[in-house]
């Protein structure tokens, strides 16, 4: 299975204030001229934030926000206050953002039968700059239930352990998942890490009775599916 070519294009920010950055690229700016669908994950935080401190700007602060969410989606409001920058007022804002988006969502979960779905699910990680194995849980009737990822950094053997792939898809009783990961180089094609990698968390699949759909991999410009992992 391929996902067809696809155009994708995002600006990722630096830890730079929103003030130093050219008005056409800042995140109100960016939504209002190309629509809220446009915005990474991070510009979506910096807006709700707001603004930074005296000695943290939005940016930073967003980005720490963003890579604890990223391993933790039902983080709580004390736990986000531990984040330099983020007052209560700041912190009730995004929890109760949270939580609404949460309401909106829960359950209606999508199904996944091809590639190209897994990539919706996760498109919105494409502006990471380091890799980042995600995992997209499913029930029985192939339906999401939730996404968490697994590891970040260099995807190798050495690196990606199943207990971090399988330990929250069996807290949540999936019945299946699928797994994908960026690749900020702009190059899809699979290394032989990655093959190594698959085989490896499909083996300890099936051995948990988990079966694992697909292996996606995705850039910000070009996204693409690779085969053998049914």
């Amino acid at each position: 299975m391929r996902i067809n070519s696809m155009r994708h294009y995002q600006i990722k920010t630096e830890n730079i204030s929103v003030r130093e950055t050219p008005k056409e690229d800042r995140p109100r700016e960016r939504l209002e001229r190309l629509g809220v669908e446009a915005l990474t994950d991070e510009e979506l935080l910096m807006l709700i934030i707001g603004s930074g401190t005296s000695k943290r700007t939005v940016n930073e602060i967003a980005k720490d926000l963003l890579y604890e969410l990223d391993r933790n989606p039902d983080m709580k409001m004390e736990e986000m206050l531990l984040i330099p920058g983020l007052g209560q007022a700041k912190a009730s804002s995004i929890d109760a953002a949270l939580e609404l988006g949460r309401r909106r969502v829960r359950g209606k979960g999508r199904v996944i039968s091809s590639p190209s779905d897994i990539y919706k699910e996760i498109r919105h990680y494409s502006s990471r700059d380091q890799e980042s194995l995600i995992v997209l849980m499913l029930n029985g009737a192939h339906e999401t239930i939730g996404t968490i990822v697994a590891t970040v950094g260099l995807l190798n053997r050495t690196i990606v352990h199943p207990r971090e792939v399988f330990s929250e898809p069996i807290k949540r009783r999936a019945a299946a998942i699928a797994i994908a990961h960026n690749h900020p180089s702009g190059n899809v094609e699979p290394s032989d890490d990655d093959k190594d990698v698959t085989k490896r968390i499909i083996r300890c699949g099936e051995i948990l009775g988990l079966r694992i759909l697909d292996h996606v991999m995705f850039t910000l410009l070009i996204q693409s599916g690779f085969q053998g992992i049914s």
